[in-house]
């Protein structure tokens, strides 16, 4: 695979494509990069690369000529191209993983208050936003979609490992520990050091949708969507909301019984929506 990055600072991305496993990898042939100055094709001996909005408005926008040059040079058409832009399309490991399909993959680094539109409707196959926030740097959202992607090309990361991620069947994934057994006082669960494998399954199994039901409940309606959790994995809910595992906790209680209640109330709503009548 492929990435090839369009950028006005291109020492920002070029040191997370030249360390860890992205480096490994790199060397190893498996992915290939390729950083594009856009200021190398500004028409200006000051390589000017925005300008401001017609219409009015804060802010400078980058001007559609050097940013098209750019693309053109890299023969997008024939690829794969996404603007990063918090207007975008939430981006999830699902698109992660289409994404990881592709042979090659083009990423425009926007600054300022963004890129021309007609940049956008010429050249750009996904606008994609990594969160509900703005950043300045357009660089940084770009490295988080390379980042994500890459890992999942085959050869890079064991299959093993990405099999126990969150995210994997809809869950997060659980706590997991190493040396020393007793870090300030705190020790490692015993079951992870019992060598009962079936234990140890149960056992992240339940930290996961625990972890999950307190940080992200709209995943175990998804999971339910999906058909992705087993009998095992409901009963452990129904457990898990009746405070077995926080007796000694009255405002974790509070919260599982109240995203309990509202799992419930979501799941009876789509089982049997608002009927429809004719005129």
């Amino acid at each position: 695979m492929k990435f090839t990055v369009l950028t006005l600072f291109p020492e920002i991305p070029r040191a997370f494509f030249e360390t860890s496993i992205m480096a490994k990898a790199v060397e190893k042939g498996i992915v290939a990069y390729d950083l594009v100055n856009i200021r190398d094709f500004a028409f200006d001996k000051h390589k000017t690369c925005d300008d401001g909005t017609y219409g009015g408005g804060a802010g400078q926008l980058m001007m559609p000529e050097p940013l098209g040059r750019a693309l053109d040079s890299v023969e997008a058409y024939k690829k794969h191209v996404i603007y990063v832009t918090p207007s975008g399309k939430p981006f999830t490991q699902k698109k992660a993983e289409s994404l990881s399909r592709k042979d090659e993959i083009v990423l425009i680094c926007g600054r300022y208050e963004g890129i021309d539109q007609r940049i956008i409707d010429l050249y750009v196959d996904d606008e994609i936003s990594i969160g509900d926030y703005v950043m300045s740097s357009g660089e940084v959202a770009a490295t988080v979609i390379v980042d994500t992607v890459y890992r999942l090309v085959d050869g890079v990361i064991t299959h093993e490992s990405l099999d126990e991620e969150s995210f994997n069947g809809n869950l997060l994934e659980y706590p997991q520990y190493t040396r020393p057994n007793v870090y300030k006082g705190l020790e490692v669960p015993d079951v992870l050091s019992g060598g009962n494998h079936e234990e140890i399954r149960k056992w992240r199994l339940r930290k996961s949708l625990q972890k999950t039901l307190m940080n992200r409940p709209d995943l175990i309606q998804n999971a339910r969507m999906a058909g992705t959790l087993s009998d095992e994995a409901e009963k452990m809910i129904e457990e898990i909301a009746e405070h077995r595992d926080f007796k000694n906790d009255k405002k974790q209680k509070r919260q599982l019984r109240s995203i309990q209640e509202r799992l419930k109330r979501k799941a009876m709503k789509d089982s049997h929506p608002a009927s429809k009548h004719g005129d």
